[in-house]
C-alpha cells in the first residue's frame, strides 16, 4: 500500500482543525451563556452546608443583612466627612456637588439636605415626583440604603449604601455642601 507523500500533511491539518473547531466553540459558548458572578466568588460552585449531629455545636452563621437601613441619627455628630466625600466619589458620574454646576444625568446635590424633595430645577421621574416631604435625615438614610425600594420606579440604577457608617459619613458631607448647613438632629 503506498502512501501519498501529504498523508502526514493530511491528518496533521485533520487534528489541527479539530481542535481549532472545539476552541471556537467553547469561546462561543462562554460567549452566549456567560455568567457574572459576585464580588469574591470565583468559579462556579454549590454552597452545601455539613450536618451537624446533636453532639456538635453548630457554628454561627454570619448574621443576616438587615431589613432596612440602621438608625445614623447618632452617627451623624460623629461622621468623618473626609470618608464621606470618598463615598461620594460613587456620585460624581451623575451627580455635581459644587453650588452652581448645574445638573447631570442626576440632579445638582448641592445644598440637598432639608431641600424639598423633586424641587431641584431638574426632569424628575414620575416615581420621584409621586414623593413628598424634604431631604430630611432620615429620607436620605433610607433613600441612599436603596433607591429603588425607596422611589420604585426610578431611573436611577444605583444600589445604594448599604454599611450605616458610610451612609452616615456620606450624610454628614452633603450636609456640609451649603452656605448655611442644616443643623444635626
Amino acid at each position: 500500500m503506498k502512501q501519498d507523500a501529504l498523508f502526514i500533511n493530511k491528518i496533521s491539518a485533520a487534528v489541527l482543525s479539530a481542535a481549532l473547531l472545539a476552541m471556537v466553540s467553547g469561546i462561543l459558548a462562554d460567549s452566549l451563556y456567560h455568567v457574572e458572578l459576585p464580588d469574591g466568588v470565583e468559579g462556579q460552585a454549590f454552597v452545601i452546608a455539613e450536618p451537624t449531629t446533636g453532639t456538635e455545636v453548630a457554628e454561627a452563621a454570619e448574621p443576616a443583612e438587615p431589613a432596612g437601613p440602621g438608625d445614623i441619627l447618632p452617627m451623624l455628630a460623629s461622621a468623618d466627612i473626609a470618608e464621606g466625600e470618598k463615598v461620594a466619589k460613587k456620585c460624581v458620574a451623575c451627580h455635581n456637588f459644587e453650588e452652581g454646576a448645574g445638573n447631570k444625568v442626576g440632579p445638582d446635590l448641592y445644598d440637598v439636605v432639608m431641600r424639598k424633595i423633586s424641587s431641584a430645577d431638574f426632569s424628575y421621574s414620575p416615581a420621584f415626583q409621586a414623593l413628598e416631604g424634604d431631604w430630611d435625615y432620615d429620607a436620605l438614610n433610607h433613600f441612599l440604603y436603596a433607591p429603588t425600594e425607596y422611589a420604585p420606579g426610578t431611573k436611577m440604577s444605583f444600589r445604594g449604601v448599604r454599611k450605616d457608617e458610610d451612609r452616615a459619613d456620606l450624610i454628614a458631607y452633603l450636609r456640609t455642601l451649603s452656605a448655611n448647613p442644616a443643623p444635626l438632629p
